[in-house]
């Protein structure tokens, strides 16, 4: 007998509770509705996604921790893991510099900021300040010694990813160190430490949905949709660069690796669309990592590049600033010359690097970035007040998928790429086990490959880590 097909009302139900992604996007579009109907309601919704972020940040410290300390312990070469780390730098300097490049190109030939002859005067100066807490960027001596903890159990409790990074790489070198045969216990524990933390952002992750909802609330209805039609030219021209600008990264991940662009996105439109919900790209860090990994690229190589991209590589936010400064200034009527968009992007690419956790940052680099040019008043980054959250869509995305791609290129650089499993894994040909940590991926992929490759098992093999010293 021919099987029945179940009814529609039946397959959205079982879509809607077997898809994480239709979760979300339902919750998006309710959030929205609920938004514009009760903008009243923006306060009172804030908190769903507020709560799902504090318990996110909250794993995020010992899964890169344990990552990265595993990373290097099983591949048994301190010297790769500084090459992977100075590659990608020079990778992050690169992209960063071109989107920087890319924004100051369009936002001439656009002008969105020509004809609205805006007299700064008039402006809500202490906006800004409200904005960005009375905070400031650090200097470049501050940023460098701010990477470095003064507490180990400091750089946890802050959830500051780069001191978290710097004490990983020194544990890992102590193991290598030490060897296994001294220290026998530290490496399984911490194995099964990063077991535990996989499966408790499985189950973080099943309260996405409710976060999403709550984060278009509260956008909708605190700045409605009316500053879409004010600023509308601005809007779609930052959005449309960071589409060229992720086409090009697209085209540069197709040289390199051979991968494509677009069917990571699709791999990853879970965690791209809770980014693009909640605007912030920490929400799926933990879930990036897993999915990378999944993907063929070493534990090393995502443990070291992925957090690091998070301060250095913010290509979204170099669109943005090198567009919103043109657009301040054609707002206000100051005409900036070649000399001063030079210096414009010279300043960016250093203060775009200290803004990642910084309460206003976008602010404060364009402040920056006013005060050095001396024509344009610092008040009138007050411009952009209304229109900032709607770009943290923009933002969080272009970031997130510049941090994958260095992965993937910086591991492709490196040797650390199995790009065999990885077009597999991105086809669709082997099975995704995210959520449930690495044995699930191990298992998941000898149901999908049967075998694993070289590279495949130097990153999952149990054998304990060569003495070494």
């Amino acid at each position: 007998m021919p099987q029945s097909v179940p009814s529609l009302p039946r397959r959205v139900a079982r879509i809607l509770r077997t898809s994480l992604f239709a979760q979300v996007a339902c919750a998006l579009v309710l959030g929205i509705v609920v938004g514009k109907l009760w903008p009243e309601s923006a306060t009172a919704f804030q908190p769903l996604g507020d709560g799902f972020l504090r318990l996110i940040k909250a794993v995020i410290s010992p899964l890169v921790f344990c990552v990265v300390v595993v990373g290097i312990a099983k591949a048994g070469d301190l010297k790769a893991f500084g090459r992977i780390g100075l590659k990608a730098l020079v990778w992050f300097e690169v992209a960063s510099t071109a989107a920087l490049l890319l924004g100051l190109a369009a936002a001439n030939v656009a002008g969105p900021g020509t004809g609205m002859h805006v007299d700064p005067a008039k402006l809500d100066a202490s906006a800004v300040d409200r904005q960005t807490q009375g905070g400031a960027l650090p200097s470049t001596t501050e940023f460098v010694l701010n990477a470095l903890p003064n507490s180990a159990v400091g750089a946890f409790a802050d959830n500051a990813l780069l001191q978290v990074l710097v004490l990983a790489c020194l544990v890992g070198a102590a193991l290598l160190h030490l060897g296994h045969t001294r220290v026998p216990k530290i490496l399984p524990a911490i194995e099964q430490a990063q077991e535990v933390v996989f499966a408790v952002v499985g189950f973080v992750m099943r309260l996405a949905p409710l976060a999403v909802f709550g984060a278009m609330v509260h956008l909708v209805g605190q700045y409605g949709l009316g500053v879409v039609q004010t600023y509308g030219k601005l809007i779609v021209l930052c959005y449309a660069v960071a589409a060229v600008f992720l086409v090009l990264l697209g085209v540069a991940l197709r040289l390199v690796s051979g991968l494509s662009l677009w069917k990571f996105v699709r791999y990853t439109r879970e965690e791209l669309l809770l980014a693009l919900g909640t605007a912030s790209s920490e929400s799926v860090m933990p879930r990036m990592m897993q999915k990378l990994r999944q993907a063929g690229c070493r534990d090393d190589a995502v443990g070291l590049v992925l957090p690091t991209g998070y301060s250095f590589n913010l290509d979204g936010a170099s669109i943005y600033l090198s567009i919103g400064t043109l657009f301040i200034a054609q707002a206000v009527g100051v005409d900036l010359d070649l000399g001063r968009q030079i210096t414009v992007v010279l300043v960016l690419m250093l203060t775009s690097k200290g803004m990642a956790g910084v309460p206003g940052s976008a602010f404060l680099a364009l402040s920056a970035t006013a005060t050095s040019l001396g024509v344009v008043p610092a008040g009138a980054v007050a411009l952009l007040l209304g229109v900032d959250r709607i770009m943290d869509s923009m933002r969080v995305t272009t970031n997130l998928l510049g941090n994958c791609v260095a992965v993937f290129a910086v591991s492709r650089w490196e040797g650390a790429l199995d790009t065999a499993r990885a077009k597999k894994v991105l086809d669709g040909g082997i099975a995704c086990a995210v959520g449930e940590g690495p044995a699930a991926e191990s298992a998941a992929s000898d149901e999908g490959s049967g075998a694993e490759s070289t590279v495949e098992k130097r990153s999952t093999a149990k054998e304990p880590a060569p003495e070494a010293g």
